[in-house]
């Protein structure tokens, strides 16, 4: 992926996301070159995080194409997970992305498509049991900040989520950039990705 490709990314929200699972990846991906967010729910409109904040999102359509499909956790997974009409939007998304980032416990939302089956892929260590009893078909990796699995990125819990963005732009778009979005915004990446203080 070249710096100088104007990137689309959608994000997919529900009720209850959980916050940095989400702007915290937004606010790094904001340092790449001519990027458009876009913001889809499954019915558009106004969806609420868990403090209150309401974000303005558009309504899913089938067939969408992106560079990148980010998709966080949060309490408001284990409600979602189980409808399949949300699901189905889900497979339709990351089917036609690039790439899919997965915070914490979205991983569920993408496990459950069936796109992870035979793939390795990563959760939040505090949700972990649950999430890998969801699907046993994807190889649950419990030891790993992030998983990379084709285009597939899937990391550990919250914060995880802004060291595996680091790891995707690192990967796309080289060491230096990651390295320079980190200092610019006074972070300590966790570049290793097979290093987890939580596991």
């Amino acid at each position: 992926m070249s710096s100088t490709t104007k990137l689309e990314v959608i994000v997919l929200v529900f009720d209850g996301f959980e916050l940095l699972d989400l702007f915290g990846p937004i606010e790094l991906l904001s340092f790449l070159d001519e990027v458009r967010f876009r913001y889809v729910s499954e019915f558009g409109g106004s969806i609420k995080n868990k403090v209150g904040l309401n974000l303005d999102t558009e309504k899913m359509t089938l067939g969408e194409i992106c560079d990148i499909l980010l998709i966080p956790g949060g309490q408001g997974t284990r409600k979602v997970y189980l409808q399949p009409s949300f699901i189905n939007y889900v497979k339709s998304y990351a089917e036609n992305a690039t790439y899919v980032l997965s915070v914490c416990t979205g991983a569920v939302l993408l496990s459950e498509t069936g796109l992870l089956n035979g793939r390795r892929a990563t959760s939040n260590k505090r949700s972990f049991d649950w999430v890998s009893s969801t699907n046993a078909k994807v190889d649950w990796v419990r030891q790993a900040r992030w998983v990379v699995d084709g285009k597939y990125y899937t990391s550990s819990g919250v914060s995880a989520g802004m060291d595996m963005v680091l790891g995707f732009i690192s990967d796309q778009f080289g060491q230096s950039k990651a390295k320079d979005i980190a200092y610019k915004i006074e972070y300590h990446w966790q570049s290793d990705s097979n290093k987890d203080d939580f596991a």
